[in-house]
């Protein structure tokens, strides 16, 4: 997708600072953070959303919970706690039609989200 950002940022056409990454995801700090600490886990691979998981690209998704398990604790998020979350589409809060989630923390989190 040669206009999406998140593709642009996996195939480092855009040089952005990776707090992670493997062959299947990489971590960002999010440019409009919702809290102290705010950072997305992208897919490599464009997955417009969770919607377009299939049983082919299943098995990767469980890393997500590893690779935001080593990021909260390396900033400080696992004493206290996180907030992992994933939009799917325009009603749901998703911004970019690529498969990410939002891992949020360093204060507390509200529910209902709104």
């Amino acid at each position: 997708m040669s206009e999406c950002i998140f593709c642009k940022m996996a195939n480092h056409e855009l040089k952005v600072p990776f707090l992670y990454e493997d062959d299947n995801f990489f971590a960002i700090n999010d440019i409009k953070p919702q809290a102290p600490s705010h950072f997305l886990i992208i897919t490599k691979e464009h997955i417009p959303s969770v919607l377009d998981i299939d049983t082919d690209k299943e098995s990767i998704f469980g890393k997500v919970f590893t690779i935001a398990n080593k990021l909260a604790r390396e900033y400080s998020l696992a004493d206290k706690g996180f907030r992992l979350v994933n939009n799917c589409l325009k009603e749901g809060g998703q911004e970019v039609l690529h498969m990410h989630f939002h891992v949020l923390g360093g204060r507390q989190m509200l529910w209902p989200p709104g």
